[in-house]
């Protein structure tokens, strides 16, 4: 089978707005166009420290799309007054709605043609996949991870750009006619109401035990210098604005947490702090390794983190058998209710939410006190619903069977 063809901008390649009389003007047309309006927004992931928007596009049906430089354009008052009201259009909304709010951009109402293509259970959830197998035209996608603060953006960049919102539109009607016809429309409409209110994930209590190649540092005293060297890294990564992988890798950290080296020669000879960046501040990992060696014993971070979780699954058997039995109990419901629904688990209900609740259920065991335990880890009403009196039957009999 030929490929499909790419997808191809419908008008010219629009200018970059980067003064306020070009947002005056590109406002107006948006103001006056008609339905809903497709956004998105690129960021200098793995570029730079903070997740801050570099380019903003939108298309709405009666006006040409727009690339907006949020740099450039301090004050997009004049953008937020257009698009007031209006129903958005994104894809994977969780990945660019905290960069939208922090220059004031925020939905009333929105449509995520990922989340739906989510509750659709289809096999493919990229947009790149969305397009092609919904509108019949290949999307490229080669410049997905350039470094967005870049300026001036090169040409093909923004053409790259503009189209990630040519079709969005489109995809919404399809994907929303699909939802109707599934009997699904209302479940996304909660979710998707939902989602308005999103401004990014919990901070992690202890984020540097997300340190990639962590479970190979043995010991309070090196889990110290992972800490140290994490927290080091952090720092001087926002003071320049640079992603925190560019200065120093997870694994020359782990790699310093084993080593342990006392000399900063001893240092500078590790594989790890052979690039460039890395020997640029030696002086600060240095630092970070000898303030670890010093910390009392009492201060060094448990072995298991505080506050990251349950502990592993595998373990409830030993660790709380009763628990182990009512979690076996709510994923045999999870995966009835996926197979009757075609839905996939985790759109259901959040894995950490089933955990939860089979580690610690509410007292009285009913479906009332465990829909009001749902509610409160943020469920929607479509999975309280459909969960809430399955759950509590099900790990009732497992706590008998306990």
């Amino acid at each position: 089978m030929p490929p499909k063809p790419l997808l191809r901008l419908a008008d010219p390649l629009p200018s970059i707005t980067d003064t306020a009389a070009s947002l005056q003007r590109v406002a107006s047309e948006l103001a006056s166009g008609t339905g809903p309006v497709a956004l998105d927004a690129e960021r200098a992931s793995g570029y730079r420290y903070s997740q801050r928007a570099y380019l903003v596009q939108l298309r709405r049906a009666g006006s040409t799309t727009v690339l907006v430089d949020p740099i450039a354009c301090a004050d997009l008052s004049a953008l937020i007054v257009a698009i007031d009201g209006t129903e958005w259009v994104l894809h994977a909304a969780t990945q660019d709605l905290p960069c939208l709010a922090e220059i004031g951009l925020r939905p009333q109402r929105l449509f995520d043609t990922e989340l739906a293509a989510r509750l659709l259970n289809l096999p493919r959830v990229g947009l790149a996949s969305l397009v092609e197998e919904l509108s019949g035209y290949r999307l490229a996608k080669e410049h997905s991870a350039v470094d967005w603060s870049t300026r001036p953006l090169p040409e093909a960049w923004l053409e790259y750009a503009a189209l990630d919102v040519e079709v969005l539109v489109e995809l919404r009607e399809v994907l929303a006619d699909r939802l109707v016809e599934a009997g699904k429309a209302e479940w996304a409409a909660q979710e998707f109401a939902s989602l308005t209110h999103f401004t990014g994930p919990e901070p992690r209590a202890e984020p540097w035990r997300r340190t990639s190649g962590l479970h190979r540092v043995r010991g309070r005293r090196a889990l110290g210098v992972v800490r140290e060297l994490w927290e080091a890294r952090d720092t001087l990564a926002a003071d320049l604005d640079v992603a925190p992988g560019r200065l120093l890798t997870d694994a020359a950290i782990v790699e310093a947490a084993i080593a342990m080296p006392r000399e900063q020669q001893a240092l500078r000879g590790l594989a790890g702090m052979r690039h460039r960046q890395a020997r640029r501040h030696l002086d600060v990992w240095s630092g970070a390794l000898e303030r670890a060696r010093v910390i009392p014993e009492a201060a060094l971070p448990p072995t298991s983190g505080r506050g990251e979780g349950l502990p592993p699954p595998r373990s409830w058997a030993e660790r709380n058998p009763p628990a182990a039995l009512r979690l076996r109990a709510c994923r045999s419901v999870v995966s009835e209710l996926c197979e009757q629904h075609d839905l996939p688990a985790e759109n259901l209900l959040t894995p950490e939410s089933v955990r939860r609740l089979a580690w610690s259920p509410p007292a009285p065991l009913d479906g009332d006190s465990v829909a009001d335990f749902l509610r409160q880890r943020g469920a929607r009403a479509w999975q309280v619903e459909l969960t809430a009196d399955r759950f509590a039957a099900a790990m009732a009999t497992g706590g008998r069977a306990s």
